[in-house]
């Protein structure tokens, strides 16, 4: 538990670097594609805070986090490509969470994980809608779920 909480810093230090660099990538158009930070007062954010690239065996990486005082996400729809998908949570709550991804007969379930932690889940999805959610008792039925579309 102590590596992981030596790691975090330098972890939350790349995701806010990673989101910075898609956030500067430049305008929108109407024919932009998925992969910036969006959010609204309304909690109801339909993009991932920071996607990029799988560090290894190509793919996609998105990074969400869970609330810290709510049992939601905050995120409620992610967008990905079909192919090797890894999802990343940040635990800022006190409550323990996890990530999971169910549908299409997929169904992984990342580690539950304490405060400041991090959940992973990679999976290899085709072309769909999925479920995201916390796999934590009780906590899915709670509303900590969302859609994940891959096209």
């Amino acid at each position: 538990m102590k590596r992981r909480s030596t790691r975090l810093p330098g972890l939350l230090a790349v995701s806010a670097v990673a989101a910075l660099a898609v956030a500067g990538c430049g305008g929108s158009s109407s024919g932009s594609s998925n992969t910036g930070a969006s959010s609204s007062a309304s909690g109801k954010t339909t993009k991932a805070a920071s996607q990029a690239p799988a560090s290894s065996g190509g793919g996609q990486t998105i990074h969400l986090s869970a609330s810290p005082s709510q049992l939601k996400f905050n995120v409620s729809t992610l967008h990905a490509k079909v192919g090797k998908v890894t999802l990343v949570m940040a635990n800022p709550a006190n409550l323990s969470h996890g990530v999971a991804v169910q549908g299409g007969g997929v169904n992984k379930v990342g580690a539950t994980v304490g405060h400041n932690g991090t959940s992973t889940v990679t999976v290899t999805l085709k072309k769909g809608t999925y479920t995201f959610y916390c796999p934590v008792p009780g906590h899915r039925q709670a509303g900590m779920q969302g859609k994940l579309i891959v096209s």
